[in-house]
């Protein structure tokens, strides 16, 4: 019996250096990134001290497993160190060891964004630049940065347009998917959507990215494929999201531009999205009060 016990405690032994090995513990489970394809939950216009859309969407955040991007505009009224502090941290902040975000026009009211960067620290990008790319399972991710004033624009020849460029030609993903705060596409109050990005949308269309996520009109919407001209293009053509439903007051949509498929202008949300190898599922998830919905799928380049 001696001899037994000892062969089972070495076998024992065998098995916890291969859990080590490969980065488990006893009592761990299965990542939320390895149960399934990857969860990306989207929205911009976040958070307020004087709203409570916030407290509303970070409730529905707290049941989506998965990493959380932020389309910008994230606290207001100047995204200052106190802001971040005092409404940010205290909703989506809960979150902030899975989130991803990118910088909004509120963020620069405080001089280079300090607030911002101090804020979410590696996870925002070097702060002169404040883009950055990453992947979650097959797909490319690419957080852009549309304040283009502040870090020497966003055309072809800009930094930040070379360094896409790069990116984007290093890479051998089947799928991507690009976000940033500025829509060259809305039916809001920034109707028909803001120019200065075209360049960055340009090189998107031309390297075959398949979604791009944006905010700064605090509504959503969603494009069917369409090149940066606005013309529909199923076979090549980049599907928009507008996602500035995190919180902060909501603007209208009266007339909806052409290549609008849905839209809401009522409900504050997130928008989820399953990554699949080689498609992807939307599901808009509305929150607590409103019956919204939107969802679909669609394959990749």
């Amino acid at each position: 019996m001696g001899v037994t016990r000892r062969i089972a405690s070495l076998v024992l032994v065998v098995i916890a250096f291969a859990m080590l090995a490969n980065g488990c513990k006893s009592g761990e489970t299965t990542s939320p990134e390895s149960a399934g394809p990857p969860v990306v939950a989207a929205a911009g216009d976040i958070a307020d001290c004087a709203s409570e859309g916030d407290e509303a969407t970070a409730r529905l955040l707290g049941g989506i497993k998965g990493t959380i991007i932020t389309l910008g505009d994230n606290v207001y009224e100047n995204g200052t160190p106190e802001e971040f502090a005092d409404c940010y941290d205290p909703t989506w902040g809960r979150f902030n060891d899975r989130t991803r975000p990118a910088a909004g026009n509120h963020e620069y009211h405080t001089p280079q964004a300090k607030g911002y960067f101090d804020y979410f620290g590696e996870a925002a990008g070097d702060s002169s630049k404040g883009y950055y790319s990453y992947e979650r399972g097959s797909w490319h991710i690419v957080a852009l940065n549309s304040n283009c004033q502040e870090i020497g624009g966003c055309g072809a020849g800009s930094p930040q347009g070379r360094w896409l460029r790069n990116d984007l030609a290093n890479d051998r993903s089947k799928c991507t998917l690009a976000y940033f705060h500025h829509p060259l596409f809305s039916s809001g109050l920034y109707r028909p959507g803001i120019s200065g990005v075209k360049p960055l949308w340009e090189t998107l269309y031309f390297a075959g990215a398949d979604v791009v996520l944006n905010g700064h009109d605090h509504n959503y919407e969603r494009f069917a494929p369409q090149d940066p001209d606005g013309k529909a293009d199923p076979k090549r053509g980049i599907r928009e999201f507008v996602v500035g439903t995190g919180g902060k007051i909501l603007y209208t949509i009266e007339d909806p531009i052409p290549n609008t498929e849905s839209y809401n202008d009522d409900s504050y949300g997130i928008l989820k999205l399953t990554l699949h190898p080689e498609s992807y599922d939307w599901q808009f998830v509305s929150a607590q009060g409103s019956s919204f919905a939107d969802a679909g799928s669609y394959e990749c380049h």
